[in-house]
This record gives C-alpha cells, sequence and structure tokens, in this order.
C-alpha cells in the first residue's frame, strides 16, 4: 500500500475538543453530517460498530469493530461495506482514524482512511470525508 491509497481529510471547527468528540460518538449528531447514517456502537475498544441507512434509494449496512478510544483524542475503527463489491475478509476491511488537536481557533478534526484500492479510490474517499468533516463543522458550530 503506498502513501497515495491512504485518504485524508481535516478541518477546523469552532468548538472545544470534548465538543468535537461528542459530535463524533453521539449518534443523534452522526446522523446529521453523516449522510443520515445510523451509527451503533458502545465505543468499547473490541465492539463492534455499524454503520446503517439509505443511499440513492439502496439500504446498506456496514461494519467494524472500535479498534482504540483516546477521549477526546484519537478514535480508530474498522470498516467494511458489502457495497464495496469485496468478500467480507480481513484484506478488505480499512482502517478509519480521527484525531482531534485543539489549536489556535479552534479543533483541528482529521480524518485518515487506509486501504483504498487506488489513488482515485483514495482521492474519492478524501472528498467524501471532507464533505463529512465539513457537515461537522456545521454543526458542531451552531451547538
Amino acid at each position: 500500500m503506498t502513501e497515495n491509497t491512504i485518504a485524508r481529510a481535516s478541518t477546523v471547527v469552532d468548538a472545544t475538543p470534548d465538543e468535537v468528540w461528542r459530535a463524533l460518538t453521539d449518534p443523534a449528531i452522526v446522523k446529521e453530517y453523516f449522510f443520515g447514517t445510523t451509527v451503533t456502537t458502545d465505543w468499547q475498544v473490541g465492539s463492534p460498530i455499524t454503520y446503517s441507512g439509505e443511499w440513492e434509494g439502496t439500504s446498506y449496512e456496514d461494519k467494524g469493530e472500535v479498534l482504540e478510544v483516546d477521549e477526546p483524542r484519537r478514535l480508530v475503527t474498522s470498516f467494511f461495506s458489502p457495497m464495496s463489491g469485496k468478500a467480507d475478509a480481513p484484506e478488505n476491511y480499512q482502517r478509519v482514524t480521527y484525531l482531534v488537536e485543539e489549536t489556535d481557533g479552534g479543533t483541528r478534526v482529521s480524518v485518515e482512511q487506509d486501504n483504498n484500492a487506488d489513488d482515485e479510490a483514495a482521492a474519492h474517499s478524501s472528498g467524501n470525508w471532507q464533505m463529512i468533516l465539513d457537515g461537522l463543522a456545521g454543526v458542531v458550530s451552531r451547538a
């Protein structure tokens, strides 16, 4: 895997790290900015996580596992989508890392998603993550 197959996005949010963390982990808030997705987990390391909803008229249920929790700084999950067309096998899971860092003017929230198929897939995922983070910034800044 090359560096180019890692999707990356970040934004600075006018909120505290604790407020950003809540936006990342509260299912009601997540649903507001994450394409209407319902996230289900208890956020404990080793616990399953599911993302369900409807995309372009098709129901989906993506899944993974909570891998690391360092509230309010770092959250790492695995992720697999059956819509990818790939087999549900460990090599087809992606690792999604959320970093929350206090900075001048607010809090920087960044996402990295590895194991994208190629540069084009990574660029597409980066664009999606940027939309999600921009949505998160809008929701948290209104609070």
